[in-house]
């Protein structure tokens, strides 16, 4: 399904969550000089106008990242990345996860970015070429198991899809199945929906069983508006880095001075 612009959620409490360990992850992970991978199988735009109509009719960054920056210190990677991208470009800018990768990489290290809506992949293309990463408009599993294992060998992959589909639910522990297979290293991270109904709980209990030292982390909030399904947010860790159970429950501490 090629409907999803994520241009409407765009700074809410499930970006916070998912960016904010993005960052710390290529933060620690860049420390050492040795080159890294990072993939990402549904990139989105790469760059999000809060004051859009779109971003501002759903009301999802008032409520996400405008009440939760002050949680971080001015020294944290993902306060970092805000501020680097509202200088490059705009003070209502907003980074997805593909620019928070450009800016938290190095010329040595590896980008590869997938994305499959047309409208979408135009717009990530034309901010991508100044990143030095590779776009693909592409299935972005269909890329996850062509690219793997990559070259840089270490490094991380983000598999964020919109979960549109409910298919997506079924599919995801058999991807993440092969694509571990293929690369037993790499620090593979799932982000998931929370919604009503607990649609994401068998998807759960498969990956669980398929990957037993996996970090699960999760965070609840209150549905931004009547109607609105989601009530958290999720992300599943196969190879965690070191600290990130650390940092993570940091993380936790911080959404609960939200409540």
């Amino acid at each position: 399904m090629l409907s999803y612009q994520h241009l409407y959620h765009a700074g809410n409490l499930a970006d916070v969550q998912k960016h904010a360990a993005l960052a710390w992850v290529l933060d620690y992970l860049t420390r050492k000089e040795k080159p890294l991978s990072y993939i990402e199988t549904h990139a989105g735009r790469g760059v999000y106008d809060l004051a859009a109509d779109e971003a501002v009719k759903t009301g999802e960054a008032a409520a996400g990242i405008a009440l939760a920056e002050r949680l971080f210190p001015p020294d944290h990677p993902y306060r970092q990345r805000l501020e680097e991208t509202r200088a490059a470009y705009g003070p209502q800018a907003y980074p997805g996860s593909p620019l928070i990768a450009a800016l938290g990489s190095r010329e040595t290290d590896t980008i590869h970015l997938a994305e499959l809506h047309p409208q979408e992949f135009a717009h990530l293309k034309a901010v991508a070429k100044d990143w030095g990463a590779h776009v693909h408009q592409k299935d972005g599993f269909e890329l996850a198991l062509a690219l793997t294992p990559p070259t840089p060998r270490r490094g991380l992959m983000l598999i964020d899809p919109s979960y549109e589909v409910k298919a997506d639910y079924e599919a995801i522990p058999r991807h993440m199945a092969n694509i571990h297979r293929k690369w037993n290293v790499g620090h593979l991270i799932l982000w998931y929906p929370i919604l009503k109904g607990g649609a994401h709980g068998p998807m759960l209990k498969a990956l669980e069983t398929a990957f037993p030292d996996a970090l699960r982390h999760e965070v609840r909030f209150p549905p931004v508006r009547e109607g609105h399904r989601m009530e958290g947010s999720g992300l599943f860790v196969v190879n965690p880095p070191y600290g990130l159970a650390e940092e993570l429950a940091r993380l936790s501490a911080r959404f609960e001075e939200l409540r």
